[in-house]
Formats: structure tokens, C-alpha cells, sequence
């Protein structure tokens, strides 16, 4: 049963998540200091570091959360259910959940918004890159494990999410260019993205 002190603590941590996407958000990254976080909230810089390591961890923390759950969701899938299979239901219900995960913290609306300072600021590019890259890897594992194959030997697990991830990335990109910040167009285009993979990888794209 979670204690008065951790529910002291979570208000905290939340606290600060919502200020800094807010400030992120309407300042910009760059534009945004530690202390500007902080003083949103009323507490010391050294109080915002004992829940973030600095700006970026705070930035993508939103982001972990929802990839965290992501990864549970595709452990849990039905044991039949193919590979590509289990990861694409995995994100699009995932999507259906997003409010109840994020809206503790902040609007889902503020939350999408916050994609758009990812991809317009180099070092929180960067950062989300390499964490999809160690994302990638644990979900490779995941699947060798669910299908009985050996990561290491079986190139197909991490074949399988190289392809699921770079449909994923094209969708954000594209999603993030169109300006379109609503929850629905995002699930609709991640839908649409994934429907055609099959078609880009095994049709001729020649038009008749």
C-alpha cells in the first residue's frame, strides 16, 4: 500500500513534469532553465534534482512512461499472436489508453505538443534516437523470448522491430510536419503507416 510519503513524493515529481513540458512547450527547450522549472513549482533547484538528473531526463520522462508501457503490452500479448502482429496491436491500443496514462500529469493535447520540441531541438532528437535504439533492443529480446528463438543467432527479432520502429519514426516525423496535434490524426496515421508495410516490402510500387 503506497504510503503518505510516496503520494507526498509522486505530487512532487508530477509537479514538475507538468511545469517543465508547460515551460518546453511555450519557451522552448533552450529557452527553459532548471531553476525556471523549480521556481514554477516553489521548490529548489536541489529539490528538482533528486526526482531528474537535468532538463532532457524531465523533457522525455513523458515519453518513457508511455514506452515503458508499450514494452509490458507486447510481454503480454497472446503467445499466437505473430510478431508484427503483437507489436502493432500493442501501439494502437496503446493509444487508447494514452489518456489515462498521461492526463495524470498533463492534458494528452499538451503531451503531443511536446513531440514537436523533441523533433526541433537537436540534443532532445538525439537523446529520443538513442533511446529508441535501446528500446529497439529490449523488444528484440522480448520477441526471442516469446517465440522460443535465440536473439543473438536469429536475426528476426531485431529485423522484425528495425522495420516496426522505422515505421514508427517516419509516422512521427510525418505526423510532427503536418502540424496536426490531435490524438485521432496521430492514431490514424500510425494506422495508415503500418497497414502498408507489407505493400512497400514485397509489392512493386510501379503505377499501373
Amino acid at each position: 500500500m503506497e504510503t503518505l510519503r510516496e503520494r507526498k513524493k509522486q505530487r512532487t515529481r508530477d509537479a514538475l513534469l507538468r511545469a517543465a513540458v508547460e515551460l518546453f512547450t511555450t519557451r522552448g527547450y533552450e529557452g527553459t532553465t532548471v531553476d525556471d522549472i523549480a521556481e514554477a513549482v516553489d521548490v529548489s533547484q536541489r529539490t528538482f534534482f533528486r526526482y531528474f538528473a537535468g532538463k532532457e531526463e524531465a523533457a522525455l520522462a513523458l515519453q518513457e512512461l508511455v514506452v515503458t508501457r508499450f514494452v509490458e503490452a507486447v510481454r503480454e500479448r497472446p503467445a499466437d499472436e505473430a510478431p508484427m502482429e503483437a507489436l502493432r496491436r500493442s501501439v494502437l491500443e496503446g493509444w487508447a489508453t494514452l489518456h489515462e496514462v498521461i492526463e495524470a500529469v498533463v492534458p494528452v493535447e499538451l503531451y503531443l505538443r511536446l513531440y514537436r520540441v523533441v523533433e526541433s531541438t537537436p540534443v532532445l532528437l538525439a537523446a529520443h534516437l538513442r533511446r529508441n535504439e535501446e528500446i529497439e533492443e529490449t523488444l528484440a529480446r522480448v520477441l526471442a523470448q516469446r517465440e522460443g528463438v535465440d536473439v543473438d543467432a536469429d536475426p528476426r527479432p531485431r529485423l522484425a522491430v528495425a522495420v516496426f520502429g522505422g515505421v514508427m519514426r517516419v509516422t512521427e516525423r510525418q505526423w510532427v510536419a503536418r502540424g496536426d496535434f490531435g490524438l485521432e490524426e496521430m492514431r490514424a496515421l500510425t494506422v495508415s503507416y503500418l497497414e502498408q508495410v507489407g505493400q512497400a516490402l514485397t509489392e512493386n510500387w510501379r503505377a499501373r
